[in-house]
């Protein structure tokens, strides 16, 4: 089991000057229906549920307690372990205590919470989101925003239908330094962009082999699985595990690919792709890792445009010495982005302009307090209360899970994976088609989907 711990709690006046950029604005405006305006007054807070404790969910408990504009009501979690600890830091940064709770729906049905703030395991995440929607909460969801293709199809049509804000956790989009990067790059820097390159790097050990045991006495087990189809409970699974599980996890590149493919495709003003191609496979152990930890994925576009990520889950070697990033190519330069700023190169590889901070202290420890977390937030917080615009709005998000999403299929079935630039859909494959949904415990059946699919 994952050693359970809480994130070091974020300094106030840090986190009030993160909130206070967060205007920075975005360069890509939402195109989806208009939000609903704020039921509470301008100076309202706007009252949150933080739902998954385990992991991202603390970095957003602290961020959103300590946001003048927000107060945490209730935290939740399955495992009855962290729910007093995670109340307690709340009470700490905020002047209400929240309440503990093990089931999400106790939110869900109380009329004062605003929004409803995901950072469960990946299965989780559209129907959780989709039921909040239909309980006219607005949702701030860690990525990737669905477990398959059809999920991110399902929450943006229900974000259009319902018009809540709805924002995806790839806090890079609220970076002020990428953001700048971004301009630069439409703005002529390095020529016309052509090809972006992504990686990401780590040292992952072996899972092992699981074996069937009791389930934990602090685990409510039977909702954890919720909308997945059930099975016996297994001792390498809970709480990290399952990223490698394809049950409820979405492997490496959903997990952590989402950041930098999505700055790929943000640069060079893709949508979606002609056709994806992976390989690579389940390389440096033999265990229950049901992904690869080795993968090339490349995805070419219309416009004679290319995006190629690179995932070593088990060796975090890499020639350019940064665990992630990504590099634009251009026919006159080239620009590196990373969470921490950009620099930019000629075509004699000379530094021309960078621009570095110290933004997120590891970039590969998802539980660490980043300034581009409490960003994203503030900007959520922002397009809920006054109408900003939104940096990561469903719709833009869901355009680059998809991408993963195609990775994971193309690895799946070892061949490249066709789909119409306009819509995303597959392009005449039924091998492709059969993937692109899963099945549900029929408990937990996303309505939007009950007619056509599971």
């Amino acid at each position: 089991m994952s050693h359970i711990r809480l994130s070091p709690p974020i300094d106030r006046r840090d986190f009030l000057k993160t909130a206070s950029a967060a205007g920075a604005g975005a360069l890509v405006a939402s195109r989806a229906a208009p939000l609903l305006a704020f039921a509470g007054s301008p100076n309202a807070k706007v009252v949150v549920a933080v739902v998954g404790l385990n992991g991202r969910g603390d970095v957003h408990l602290q961020n959103f307690a300590l946001s003048p504009n927000s107060e945490v009501a209730y935290v939740c979690d399955v495992d009855s372990r962290v729910l007093a600890k995670a109340a307690d830091t709340v009470g700490k940064l905020q002047s209400r205590r929240a309440a503990a709770i093990g089931d999400f729906r106790r939110a869900l049905d109380d009329r004062n919470v605003d929004a409803i703030v995901i950072a469960t395991p990946d299965h989780w995440h559209t129907p959780m989101a989709l039921l909040a929607l239909e309980a006219g909460k607005h949702v701030y969801v860690e990525k990737p925003c669905g477990h398959n293709p059809r999920e991110g199809e399902m929450l943006v049509a229900a974000q259009k239908r319902t018009g809540k804000v709805v924002q995806m956790g790839n806090q890079q989009r609220s970076a002020p330094r990428s953001i700048e990067a971004i301009a630069m790059i439409r703005d002529g820097a390095i020529g016309r962009p052509y090809l972006a390159r992504a990686w990401y790097a780590n040292t992952r050990g072996s899972i092992g082999t699981g074996k069937p045991a009791p389930v934990p006495q602090w685990l409510d087990y039977d909702l954890w699985q919720g909308p997945a189809p059930h099975t016996p409970y297994r001792d390498n699974v809970i709480h990290y595990n399952w990223h490698w599980f394809a049950r409820w996890g979405t492997g490496e590149i959903c997990n952590n690919g989402t950041h930098e493919i999505d700055v790929c495709r943000w640069a060079l003003g893709t949508g979606y792709p002609l056709k994806t191609t992976s390989s690579g496979g389940r390389y440096a152990f033999a265990d229950d890792w049901e992904f690869p930890d080795t993968q090339d994925v490349t995805f070419q576009f219309e416009g004679n445009r290319e995006i190629v990520w690179q995932g070593q889950s088990c060796n975090g070697f890499t020639p350019s010495g940064k665990g992630r990033g990504s590099t634009i190519h251009g026919t006159s330069g080239t620009a590196f982005i990373d969470r921490n700023g950009y620099t930019f190169y000629d075509m004699q590889n000379k530094v021309v302009k960078e621009s570095n901070g110290d933004e997120t202290a590891n970039p590969l420890d998802t539980r660490a307090p980043d300034r581009l977390t409490g960003l994203h937030i503030a900007n959520f917080l922002d397009a809920i209360r006054n109408g900003a615009a939104l940096h990561s709005p469903i719709a833009e998000g869901h355009q680059s899970v998809l991408l993963c999403h195609l990775g994971n299929i193309a690895q799946r079935l070892g061949t490249p994976v066709l789909t119409d630039p306009a819509s995303g859909q597959p392009a005449g494959s039924p091998d492709v088609a059969a993937l692109w949904s899963r099945e549900y415990d029929p408990r937990w059946q996303p309505p939007a989907d009950r007619s056509t699919h599971g």
